[in-house]
């Protein structure tokens, strides 16, 4: 039976549900949305709740569109890949982990552009009356993760910086939402998770960073395509103006902060402060960047983690699903976040 949790404390079900992980039910099918723009093109894109929809209309990249683009509304990162590969979207926004579980399963899919953020939103959690001072002190400990999400691989590349194993501890694998209350309820002694989680359980949960996955994690996130679509001349010339305007769009966050703290927590139901929060800390960090050779190595060295645990089927090269014809003058991937400063 799923426990409960605290009214005060739950997250909104819109962010429950568009947790970042290759473990949830591939039944989020997509719900169609709105259709902006004009043309005899159609750009079909899967979303997810408050993600490249929102911040392409609150930063104005929306308007005068000269083709259609037909948003289709996913829960989470893995169903949204398995309608690129289905062909029934064109281009998607994900993690950095469903790409490698999608790939795994050998999906019809390509990477076409990333974006940096910092890794500080990517946290090891304890309470703040917790002994737990440094990873080392995790031995032994009950932790809870999302299996096969970003946050286990940044549970286990950070216990591996510490000398540690995934068996030296007592791994919990929960969903956020019952993650969320275990913690709360100090039922686990740590939690292994992403902003905007992060965000919520310091605010409002009486959390404390044990470690970040700085230096861990790559702090990536991408937009993949169908290889059709791609091959498609006229769509192909789309999706090249639609990434422009995704990296527009992620320039007018990270100067309009609070504008968007606004905009995003509307959309997703999340307080204002904690939005904040997690834009000053991750989201509004991020910078579009190359899907260059570090980049590939960096999510092979995630996909290689995951089949040692024996999470996905088979071993693979990932740069078999990259698609690097939009680099153009971008930055390398290992190019350094923006950053709002301390105190910000």
């Amino acid at each position: 039976m799923r426990r409960r949790i605290l009214p005060a404390l739950s997250l909104p079900l819109a962010l429950l549900l568009s947790a970042c992980v290759s473990s949830s039910p591939h039944n989020g099918s997509g719900s169609s949305g709105s259709t902006d723009g004009k043309g005899d093109v159609t750009l079909n894109v899967g979303d997810q709740k408050g993600n490249d929809e929102a911040v392409l209309r609150a930063a104005g990249q929306l308007d005068n569109l000269p083709y259609k683009i037909k948003w289709s509304t996913f829960t989470s990162g893995p169903p949204i890949l398995e309608a690129v590969s289905a062909k029934a979207v064109d281009i998607g926004g994900v993690g950095n982990t469903p790409p490698v579980f999608a790939a795994a399963a050998k999906s019809d899919i390509k990477v076409v552009a990333a974006k940096r953020g910092t890794a500080d939103g990517e946290a090891i959690l304890v309470k703040k009356g917790s002994s737990l001072k440094k990873t080392t002190d995790l031995k032994g400990k009950s932790v809870a993760v999302a299996q096969g999400s970003s946050a286990h691989y940044q549970l286990v590349a950070s216990l591996a910086k510490a000398g540690l194993s995934i068996k030296d501890v007592q791994v919990k694998f929960l969903q956020p939402a019952d993650a969320l209350a275990a913690f709360t309820r100090g039922k686990v002694d740590a939690w292994a998770v992403w902003d905007p989680y992060t965000s919520q359980a310091l605010r409002q949960s009486d959390g404390r960073v044990l470690t970040t996955g700085k230096g861990v994690v790559n702090g990536l996130n991408f937009q993949v395509a169908n290889p059709s679509s791609l091959g498609d001349k006229k769509k192909a010339k789309v999706i090249k103006d639609y990434l422009g305007r995704l990296r527009r769009a992620q320039d007018w966050v990270y100067k309009h902060p609070e504008e968007w703290a606004k905009v995003w927590g509307k959309e997703t139901g999340l307080p204002y402060q904690v939005a904040l929060d997690s834009v000053k800390r991750t989201n509004g960090t991020r910078v579009y960047v190359a899907v260059d050779k570090p980049a590939v190595a960096s999510e092979q060295e995630i996909a290689d983690t995951f089949a040692k645990l024996k999470l996905t089927p088979r071993r693979f090269q990932f740069a078999d699903y990259v698609d690097t014809r939009f680099n153009g003058d971008l930055p390398p991937s290992t190019s350094a976040p923006r950053t709002y400063g301390k105190g910000s």
